[in-house]
């Protein structure tokens, strides 16, 4: 099976030193994913706050993003999944979790082309030799992964493909994989054709907690800890006014996603964004997301997905800009 050492392998690198120019911050976020924050973005709120000009760069997944952070490409990012950034310091890449982006359920899952013929009861033995379509290493393939466990599948009797969930959303129109798995616009295009393998109140049910993060690396909070306080309360002032109003803000929300309005109200209506105060709590950084890290390395190490995990991730959040 596809795992994680691959994705390793590729960013397992030391970050270059002076990882940004005072000049410019370089952000990655994701197209199809509506936030809050994107009215900030639109309005160069980010920009005229911090005093430099801010860079927003669209990646296709989260490993994508680590890859660029690795490298030096990128200094913030943001709404990456957890599961990229729980495996790339589990590599021992130095980053740091520095808040949550975004907390939701139903935005991500995997989808069962309606002439699969496969259900909850039948997956263990419907699923032998059949092709699922999903990204790899990142918050979609760890849920998939926990759903095919608790529904009894050996996941050496399937064949993953690596397919970011554009790519996944055309193979399960054409009904050439049983299941496709994506997250944001793509997932909603692939209820056209399946339903979901289980629902999010069903995946909750079992354990499974879905957000992302805003993830930096360790050289630009330490270089920079004044750009990086100025964009998380930017981005906690965004999230604020849009809680408070979200109908005067949707429109332009929708433009920086690339989606229609009503697919993006439609996918708003599954996110929160957490209050700064919020995530300072024990809900959050405050210790829930550390044991919540552990466990999602723990079971990926299970699953032959990762080599190890570390003994504790405390080290790897850094909650000071969020108090």
């Amino acid at each position: 099976m596809f795992g994680f050492k691959m994705i390793a392998g590729a960013t397992a690198l030391a970050l270059t030193a002076g990882a940004v120019a005072a000049e410019t911050v370089t952000v990655a976020y994701f197209l199809e994913w509506p936030t809050a924050n994107q009215v900030a973005q639109v309005n160069e709120t980010y920009q005229d706050r911090m005093g430099v000009d801010v860079e927003w760069r669209a990646f296709g997944n989260g490993n994508e993003m680590t890859q660029a952070m690795a490298s030096g490409a990128v200094d913030i990012a943001f709404s990456q999944g957890l599961v990229p950034f729980v495996v790339a310091v589990s590599n021992g890449l130095p980053l740091e979790l520095v808040g949550v982006a975004v907390s939701y359920a139903e935005a991500d899952n995997c989808v069962v082309h309606q002439d699969a013929g496969i259900t909850q009861d039948n997956a263990a033995e419907a699923l032998v030799g059949q092709t699922i379509a999903t990204p790899i290493g990142n918050v979609t393939h760890y849920k998939l992964l926990r759903m095919l466990d608790h529904l009894g599948v050996n996941t050496d009797d399937v064949n993953f493909v690596q397919m970011n969930g554009a790519d996944a959303a055309v193979a399960l129109a054409r009904g050439d994989v049983a299941i496709g798995c994506a997250f944001g616009g793509a997932l909603q295009r692939m209820l056209e054709f399946g339903a979901p393998l289980m629902t999010a109140a069903e995946q909750e049910a079992i354990g499974i907690r879905v957000f992302d993060v805003i993830s930096v690396t360790s050289d630009f909070a330490a270089e920079h800890p004044e750009l990086l306080q100025t964009f998380m309360d930017v981005t906690d002032e965004a999230n604020m006014a849009y809680s408070a109003d979200p109908g005067a803000y949707v429109e332009t929300i929708a433009g920086a996603a690339g989606m229609d309005l009503a697919a993006t109200e439609n996918m708003l209506g599954m996110f929160s964004f957490p209050s700064s105060a919020d995530q300072a709590s024990e809900a959050w950084l405050g210790g829930t997301v550390q044991t919540f890290m552990k466990e999602v390395a723990d079971f990926f190490v299970e699953q032959g997905q990762l080599d190890v995990s570390l003994e504790d991730y405390g080290a790897t959040v850094n909650a000071a800009f969020v108090n």
